[in-house]
């Protein structure tokens, strides 16, 4: 259990302190409750004996201080007492339910924000092994398993707690026989459900395995929906989607049925136990009537509260065993995620870069500039849990205004030397600089100067205007940069064309649109947030030879005011860049220009 509650307090987002304030109201209510409840006793044995006040310390104190002439005029005051006491511990009941709602949804939201910003933030190289399935399930299912059936679970198994303590300790002062059996039923129903928590748990599992299952088949079958049609294998989705449907069906029907039990099997013995003890009442104690009716009074209040408040604790341990799942989800990829980004950040990098990065986190507005040169500096990279080297030892520079090109066969490592360019792979040694000034010193700034095109321009369901000023607010948008950045990749022709103009939609992954017109896009969508180096992976590959020449004009219009780093397939395509580097095994094994490179080889 403290295992447990270490991972709730990790996930959670915020001042921890509230939890405390919550423990502290829900004692005073319980208190409240159990002081009113305790006084039901004593005022229908006055009701039914005025003279029995006597017997009564607290009251029969109390009646003297008042100056009443006889029992009879008290009476009345300690029922207003009574009611006093129930109307305040409501309201503070209802307040303190109130707030726990208010608590639980507030840290569900802060959770999925603190959920996205640790995805979009996580080192790139967390994503290599997993899937966009599983992080929709945890910002959008896990979140509201965690903080309805962990977080809120665990706030009302606390409060219930508090409050069957409380009344079994007014019980047993009323009547110890009474209190045994209340035991008697509450400790063997939490014996059994606590027994079969591993059920519970397993029931958790399969509902969120197979939600993301569900997630899943939705997007492969969608996000490939022409294929799925032209192939025919709508049935196959479907048939998996139904085998993911009832296994979830089942796995919710079982939990949510065993969690009734309690309720069920706690009111038929309550009403068993009313009349086993109103027949030995008088048989094994021997006591009169009048006070059968007093202890029956406390117990009949008790019991209405004691009923749910019971049944909810034993509900609420089900539930935090079911959400159990849930929660190692979240905290085992928020731990996964931090772990890395130290790792990644400070431990794998050489001496010299740790000081810069760590200088970086304290100087984060200092500014890196491009104006001469970008140097690659023996870099080298190899993918966590792989024996061989992805880059080994690469350097070379780049001059500003400089277009180069990086070829090679599959494997031989240029996306990889991209992305370390890009900032996304920290290195293993090495350096890269940009004008003598390591960009890890600020990642941030440098990645600022650099845009990105890869062979598959993502484009959200959105207008063309939107797209290219992607990230930027409407009331943010530079109409001005905007159109310099839609004519610079010769997109005008296009926007003239349709109705809407920019403001047309392109459609989800910009279908409207031919390949030739998306790439377009994503050029217009560099130049507008004015990178000054643009990175173009395998950006014509996948367009016919028409359009490739258009996009390839696009991009040649560009050289000498903005640097360029091409990764092309098709050695056509760079044969206007000033340098090409081939590589091999992650090495550059030929340099030079086109001639050297391509033609005599």
């Amino acid at each position: 259990m403290i295992e447990y509650l270490s991972k709730v307090l990790y996930v959670l987002t915020g001042s921890r302190k509230s939890l405390i304030f919550l423990l502290l109201v829900f004692i005073l209510t319980s208190i409240l409750e159990a002081f009113g409840i305790g006084l039901v006793g004593p005022f229908i044995s006055l009701a039914s004996n005025p003279e029995s006040i006597e017997r009564i310390t607290v009251l029969d104190w109390a009646y003297r201080k008042s100056g009443l002439e006889s029992p009879q005029q008290f009476i009345p005051i300690v029922g207003l007492v009574i009611i006093v006491i129930f109307c305040v511990q409501s309201l503070f009941y209802f307040l303190a339910q109130t707030y726990v709602y208010r608590y639980t949804h507030q840290q569900k939201s802060k959770l999925i924000a603190r959920l996205l910003k640790a995805y979009l933030t996580a080192p790139y190289t967390f994503y290599l092994k997993q899937n966009t399935a599983n992080i929709i399930k945890n910002i959008i299912s896990e979140t509201n398993q965690f903080t309805t059936g962990c977080l809120l679970a665990l706030l009302l198994f606390t409060t219930n707690g508090i409050v069957v303590g409380v009344l079994m300790g007014l019980m047993a002062y009323n009547n110890s026989l009474l209190l045994v059996m209340i035991l008697v039923i509450l400790v063997p129903t939490f014996l059994v459900f606590n027994k079969f928590g591993h059920r519970f748990k397993r029931w958790g599992t399969i509902q969120s395995k197979t939600q993301k299952e569900m997630i899943r088949t939705i997007n492969h079958s969608l996000g490939g929906l022409k294929e799925t049609r032209v192939i025919g294998c709508e049935s196959y989705f479907e048939n998996q989607m139904e085998e993911q449907v009832r296994k979830y069906a089942r796995a919710a029907t079982l939990s949510q049925a065993s969690n009734i039990l309690p309720n069920i099997f706690i009111k038929t013995s309550l009403i068993v136990l009313v009349v086993l003890f109103v027949s030995l009442f008088q048989i094994l104690f021997n006591e009169s009537g009048e006070d059968l009716t007093a202890v029956m009074g406390v117990f009949a209040v008790a019991a209405v509260r004691l009923i749910p408040a019971s049944s909810q604790f034993i509900q609420s341990m089900a539930k935090l065993r079911t959400s159990s799942y849930a929660l190692d989800m979240l905290y085992l990829d928020l731990k996964e995620i931090e772990k890395r980004e130290v790792h990644n950040r400070l431990e794998r990098l050489p001496d010299s870069r740790v000081n810069g990065s760590a200088h970086a986190k304290n100087q984060g507005n200092t500014t890196l500039t491009f104006a001469n040169q970008i140097e690659l500096i023996h870099v080298t990279y190899r993918y966590p849990e792989a024996s061989e080297l992805s880059l080994d030892q690469i350097s070379f520079k780049i001059k500003k205004g400089e277009s180069i090109a990086l070829i090679g066969k599959s494997g031989a490592g240029k996306t990889t030397l991209v992305d370390v360019i890009l900032g996304l792979l920290d290195l293993e040694s090495g350096d890269i600089k940009v004008d003598g000034v390591s960009i890890y010193e600020n990642l941030r700034s440098w990645q600022n100067l650099v845009g990105y095109i890869p062979q598959s321009i993502f484009l959200t369901d959105d207008t063309i205007e939107r797209n290219i000023a992607f990230g930027v607010p409407d009331d943010q948008i530079d109409q001005g940069r905007l159109y310099k950045a839609i004519a610079a990749a010769q997109l005008e022709e296009l926007v003239e064309q349709l109705p809407d103009g920019i403001k047309t939609g392109v459609g989800e992954r910009g279908l409207r649109l031919s390949g030739g017109q998306r790439q377009r896009i994503g050029i217009a969508r560099a130049l507008y947030h004015e990178r000054e180096i643009l990175v173009l992976d395998e950006a014509t590959a996948a367009l016919d030879n028409e359009t490739e020449s258009r996009v390839t004009a696009a991009i040649n219009s560009l050289a000498g005011t903005k640097t360029l780093i091409v990764i092309a397939h098709r050695l056509s395509t760079v044969e206007n860049c000033d340098r090409i580097y081939m590589l091999e095994k992650g090495q550059v094994v030929k340099s030079g220009s086109y001639q050297e490179v391509v033609l005599e080889t």
